[in-house]
């Protein structure tokens, strides 16, 4: 679908799906869109819903973009919380140092830990995608992707996408799913860089840095593709979820200024202060440009309820402890049932969007497990 004169006759708006980078905490991602997407099914009355059928469109950075080529592909959401479950402390077998005391440990240790992570996220990727390619995921489901990333050569952005747009040249069309999400999710400090070889078969390779280095919030990604994948008059909708972000601020005095390597966490600190400071301006960018355009679009973040101060221990990029994945889970559970329980409010404008978005989700066959968990009833109704 390249535009919304092939949308049905009720003119549906152009849907955009922007999933944000945030390391193990993608668990609470996937969580959320599957638990949502349960109850839609349920509500229904039908086997299960196409979470990624129901966009046009899904740009994705880092863990944002792993999910977003799950999505793509047909992945059950459920095999993607599996893979932050039962992989995440091979992805991440080394936490940084949380002091100064454990630094000379860690840079002995750090180079060989993250390149044993980069080959268990490696396998645990394979297990999922398999070989599939770009190309491969857009002819057979039509869902366009675009995924962030960093060429180290010129250190240049680079967006791996699917040929969706009229100007595309199907440079990344033999890029395997598994190597994008390599790519995307290389975060300095955390993982490996990403060699990836030329997809044509020649000789050569392109070396990638994290996306999140510059698009953490991949919602302008989103926002210029829509553009030019619809026509004015159109109606857009960018629906962005994060990965459930530690509250953002501190309070510094003028005798805490001169901060060095340990105070920086050796940079895990800036990044995740990155993380932060892009969520907010790249939202309110995508907002203030939507009205200067002449299509209707909504940029809607969901869901946009404070983080509870109890989770705040848990929300590290690379935690992997068994209650840290169950904290996440069950915030996300319960951010879920807000979400769910918002759909009445007639006056809501955002809970009205993403009630429509997964109402007019495309219906799993029979028998699929799918995006979202199936009813146990016997007596399917099909929509």
């Amino acid at each position: 679908m390249t535009s919304n004169e092939t949308n049905p006759a009720d003119k549906r708006p152009f849907r955009v799906l922007s999933l944000d980078g945030g390391g193990m905490r993608g668990t609470y991602t996937a969580t959320y869109l599957d638990r949502v997407a349960t109850a839609f099914a349920r509500r229904r009355l039908v086997t299960g819903i196409d979470v990624g059928k129901a966009f046009d469109l899904i740009v994705g950075t880092s863990t944002g973009g792993i999910i977003a080529c799950g999505l793509a592909k047909g992945v059950p959401l459920s095999t993607m919380v599996d893979l932050y479950r039962r992989h995440g402390a091979d992805i991440f077998p080394k936490r940084l140092p949380e002091g100064a005391w454990g630094v000379p440990a860690d840079v002995l240790r750090r180079g060989a830990a993250i390149h044993e992570g980069a080959g268990a996220l490696q396998k645990a990727l394979a297990a999922i995608l398999e070989e599939t390619t770009l190309a491969d995921v857009y002819a057979r489901r039509g869902i366009a992707l675009a995924i962030t990333s960093v060429e180290m050569s010129q250190h240049r952005s680079w967006v791996f996408k699917t040929p969706h747009l009229k100007t595309s040249n199907g440079r990344d069309n033999g890029y395997s799913l598994v190597d994008i999400c390599m790519a995307t999710s290389a975060a300095p400090i955390f993982r490996s860089l990403a060699a990836i070889d030329h997809p044509d078969g020649g000789t050569g390779f392109n070396v990638f840095v994290d996306g999140g280095l510059w698009a953490n919030n991949p919602v302008l990604i989103g926002l210029i593709d829509a553009l030019e994948m619809t026509k004015p008059g159109d109606s857009i909708q960018i629906f962005c979820l994060g990965t459930c972000p530690v509250p953002a601020g501190e309070q510094i005095s003028k005798g805490d200024l001169d901060r060095g390597l340990a105070a920086w966490k050796f940079g895990g600190v800036a990044a995740e202060l990155s993380i932060d400071a892009q969520a907010f301006a790249f939202d309110n960018m995508a907002r203030m440009l939507a009205r200067h355009l002449d299509r209707d679009c909504q940029v809607i973040r969901f869901p946009a309820d404070k983080v509870p101060a109890a989770l705040l221990p848990y929300l590290s990029l690379d935690d992997t402890r068994e209650q840290a994945m169950n904290a996440l889970v069950n915030q996300a559970r319960s951010d879920a049932d807000m979400t769910n329980s918002r759909c009445g409010n007639d006056r809501d404008e955002v809970a009205k969007a993403i009630c429509a978005l997964f109402e007019d989700a495309p219906v799993l066959p029979e028998g699929d497990a799918g995006q979202s968990s199936p009813l146990p009833s016997k007596d399917h109704k099909r929509v």
